[in-house]
């Protein structure tokens, strides 16, 4: 990536950028990005406990990082073995600094020391219970015994590199951590970055703590990413896309406190897939917060004439994404506000340029509506403005706080810019069923079926595409603990499983019927209606501020002819990049699973609860 090393290069992509050229700041942590899913969330782990840090890619050498205070190497989609895969210099293991791996990083330093990495026998994508062992390192000390970690992985270290010691076993993974104290090296085969590992953060806390860095605060950032706007801008206007979403709205308001409204120009498209009364919503809560310079477009015919027909998921982005562009231009053409004095701002935030591959070494998951062809030519044309797109959920929150933007707008739950589309799972025809196990059952309390569509997933920081599997609750509802596990389990054990699905509507498996689906007014209406259900109940059982986010989708699955069922998906994260799926309560289920199959052609309802990794948290 050809950033340059100016101040105004290095704060406007807000804290860290990609580099090949020489160490931006001395005395910063410096992670490696090997394409992993989680690079920069290590990086904002770091920058949480007060320590500057920087990405650069995994090829830069060695000697860039004399002056570093450490290096960690990111997970990645690869295997160390493989031709094209990521390949830091070696020579960094010799610089006398604390290295730690994580991952594909642990796999790399044990490769390049001379130690054996090879095909798990058991690959682990999800929660995994390690031992620590009487050579923990200063890494893993002053932890208990025995603690869950988070592992995605198809490969594992069979032999340590000469003058390690093992740190950490699992039952399926003999070296879960190992470290060389004499040379400041450690390795973790599982993510202390994410929040499901615990003591993730004290694991860390304890590198950096090795580490002589420089010191950071996201005070300092902001006004620094403020001076960095002014330059960018310089005297040019802006015209931002406004989806109401939590990103969108913190841009919109940043450059309206930045650069002033009057050379801001803010456009929500009422692409006809927003949810119930959702566009006067919007717009409400910015003329109550003084932002007059919000203007509504209604363009629904035209969203749903392109989309006409069209089930291919990265198809439906693109079409999304392109004539959210047409609609943005001939606004600007009939109010003049197009030219060469004019820039476009985005929303978009890491985890949207991640999932499309974004980095070097980064496998595409899905690609962003904020990243088709299109606009990414004119990004790099200079005619596009992304004033958060290195930061993650829980920073941008911060900043609308910052801001002074109420409650309700700053913790509304994310919602996919291409809106109710990519929550309709589209499809011309049922997928295949063929060679597919379908797992054995040996309980009184629930069986297994596996539904004949398929959906997005991310395990070893690489897409999936499979099946979901449903568990029938032979005596209801009641109590889903006994089979929550299974959400992991399955998905680990078969491959063509990547989502775990509840039926709360059936305790017997009905006879599935699939039914061709598009996108259209009937089928967003249906949505519609029961994405409203889920959003009125959370309210009233007092769970919207304690859910992360809720997707509910529509799949062509029913039990007569014509039917689609719903897909509850409640998930609790920090920054998406990983979730879990919030344990709902049976009273809540109940409720909107009776109200949910009273609205329309709904033969089936499902509740997904399964962890991100396997399953992506949006279904496509």
């Amino acid at each position: 990536m050809g950033y340059n090393c100016s101040h105004r290069s290095f704060i406007l992509n807000s804290i860290i950028l990609t580099t090949m050229s020489s160490l931006l700041h001395p005395k910063s942590i410096v992670v490696l990005d090997c394409g992993g899913q989680y690079a920069h969330l290590i990086a904002n782990r770091i920058r949480k406990m007060g320590a500057f840090s920087e990405i650069h890619e995994p090829e830069t050498p060695a000697s860039n990082f004399a002056d570093a205070a450490g290096i960690i190497i990111s997970g990645g989609p690869q295997s160390v073995y493989a031709e094209n895969s990521p390949k830091a210099d070696p020579k960094i293991l010799d610089l006398g600094i604390p290295v730690l791996g994580i991952c594909y990083g642990h796999q790399w330093i044990a490769n390049t020391l001379g130690g054996k990495v090879e095909e798990s026998d058991s690959k682990e994508y999800g929660y995994c219970e390690i031992e620590i062992t009487e050579n923990p390192g200063r890494v893993l000390r002053n932890l208990k015994d025995n603690f869950t970690v988070w592992m995605s992985h198809g490969d594992e270290v069979h032999k340590m590199p000469p003058g390690f010691h093992r740190s950490a076993t699992s039952e399926s993974c003999k070296t879960a951590a190992m470290s060389h104290e004499k040379k400041h090296i450690y390795s973790l085969q599982f993510h202390p970055e994410v929040t499901h590992t615990e003591y993730g953060n004290e694991m860390l806390q304890n590198f950096v703590d090795l580490c002589d860095h420089k010191k950071w605060s996201l005070d300092d950032v902001l006004e620094e990413l403020e001076k960095g706007i002014l330059e960018e801008v310089g005297d040019k206007n802006v015209f931002i896309l406004v989806s109401g979403g939590v990103d969108s709205s913190v841009a919109f308001a940043l450059l309206n406190k930045i650069i002033g409204p009057d050379r801001v120009y803010g456009l929500l498209v009422d692409h006809g897939l927003l949810r119930k009364n959702e566009a006067r919503n919007i717009a409400d809560d910015f003329e109550e917060y003084k932002f007059e310079n919000l203007h509504i477009e209604d363009a629904s015919n035209l969203f749903m004439k392109k989309l006409k027909g069209e089930s291919d998921p990265e198809k439906k982005r693109e079409i999304i994404g392109n004539t959210f562009l047409e609609v943005q231009a001939d606004v600007a053409k009939r109010l003049e506000l197009d030219g060469p004095n004019w820039l476009i701002a985005q929303g978009t935030i890491y985890p949207d340029t991640i999932e499309t591959g974004g980095t070097k070494h980064a496998d595409k998951i899905k690609t962003h509506h904020n990243r088709v062809d299109a606009i990414q030519k004119m990004i790099d044309e200079g005619k596009v403005i992304e004033p958060l797109k290195d930061f993650y959920k829980d920073e941008v929150r911060k900043i609308g706080q910052l801001l002074g933007l109420p409650h309700h707008l700053v913790w509304r739950h994310p919602f996919p810019g291409p809106g109710l589309a990519v929550r309709i799972i589209c499809a011309d025809e049922k997928e295949s069923m063929d060679g597919i196990e379908i797992p054995e059952v040996e309980s009184d309390i629930y069986n297994f079926s596996i539904l004949p569509i398929k959906s997005v997933g991310v395990q070893g920081d690489s897409r999936t595409y499979k099946h979901p599997i449903v568990i029938f609750l032979q005596k209801g509802i009641k109590d889903l603990k006994p089979i929550i596990g299974l959400a992991t389990a399955l998905p680990n054990r078969y491959p063509d499983i990547n989502r775990v699905l509840v039926c709360t509507s059936h305790t017997e498996e009905p006879k599935f019927i699939f039914t061709k689906t598009n996108v259209n007014r009937d089928t967003v209406e249906l949505l519609r209606e029961a994405d409203h259900i889920i959003k009125e109940e959370m309210y009233a059982h007092g769970l919207y501020d304690k859910i992360w986010q809720f997707p509910v989708v529509l799949i062509p699955i029913g039990t007569n002819d014509g039917d689609r069922s719903i897909v509850l998906r409640p998930v609790d994260s920090q920054e998406a990049m990983t979730a879990n799926a919030t344990l709902l309560k049976t009273d809540f289920l109940e409720t909107v699973t009776e109200k949910i199959m009273k609205i329309g052609t709904i033969g089936a309802v499902f509740y997904d609860v399964t962890n991100k990794p396997p399953a992506t948290i949006e279904w496509e």
